[in-house]
């Protein structure tokens, strides 16, 4: 891939095709003085990680609770499914501008990644449910179990796997989301920022070193959910990929 992109640079001499030699340079040259506001690479990184994993943190924290409750009793989402629902369709960056008007700083970008992560993650919990037999959470009642053993030995690893897989469904909304928030503005930091600041000068190896880092951070954290789940759950003969 790197030879035909390179091949494709030299063959078209575009400055808005550079090639693969001029991408590292545009890295070496971010890593060494920073970009054009003076934020280093790293503090750019750091930026967008850390506003990622507080918005997909609270939309973990929030999803699977509220899946697990409307997955057990049906009642509570029948009635408040017309509610719901409409919202899951909504895309998260449709929720952009609202939040510019009503949000600041960090909870701006948290709130957005909420959005993007929380629904996968529900979603999954709330599907995940139903797919517990009845007969193994009637056996340990018959035995004297507590509704609390129940859950935490019989429903939770069953719908683990299931709430795994939101998860990473809900990674990457968050991350896309967490890129056009900051494509909009109301940060002078981090990658979507970076991109639009070099953008905005036409400094196209710049912009694609932020795109290749958000590929290449993305696929990281898809990595490290996929080893968590590996490692959850080895008596499972197949792992989801």
């Amino acid at each position: 891939m790197l030879l035909l992109w390179q091949v494709g640079a030299a063959e078209y001499r575009s400055p808005y095709l550079p090639g693969p030699g001029d991408i590292y340079s545009a890295f070496v040259e971010l890593v060494r003085h920073g970009d054009i506001l003076g934020n280093t690479l790293w503090a750019n990184i750091g930026a967008s990680v850390y506003r990622l994993l507080i918005g997909f943190g609270l939309g973990v924290v929030f999803g699977v609770p509220l899946g697990l409750l409307m997955g057990l009793y049906k009642s509570v989402y029948r009635n408040i499914r017309a509610v719901v629902e409409p919202f899951r369709f909504i895309p998260p960056i449709a929720w952009i501008p609202l939040a510019i008007i009503l949000f600041t700083g960090l909870t701006r970008y948290a709130f957005l990644i909420f959005l993007g992560a929380f629904f996968p993650v529900f979603t999954a919990a709330l599907i995940g449910v139903a797919r517990v037999e009845p007969i193994h959470r009637k056996v340990t009642l018959v035995y004297g179990a507590s509704k609390v053993y129940v859950l935490t030995h019989v429903v939770l690893p069953t719908v683990l796997p299931d709430i795994l897989g939101g998860m990473r469904v809900g990674l990457g909304t968050a991350w896309m989301t967490i890129v056009a928030a900051e494509l909009t503005g109301g940060s002078a930091i981090g990658l979507g920022r970076m991109m639009v600041n070099y953008s905005e000068l036409l400094r196209i190896p710049e912009v694609v070193v932020a795109m290749v880092l958000i590929g290449l951070i993305g696929f990281l954290f898809n990595e490290i959910l996929l080893l968590l789940e590996k490692y959850l759950f080895r008596w499972r003969w197949q792992v989801t990929l």
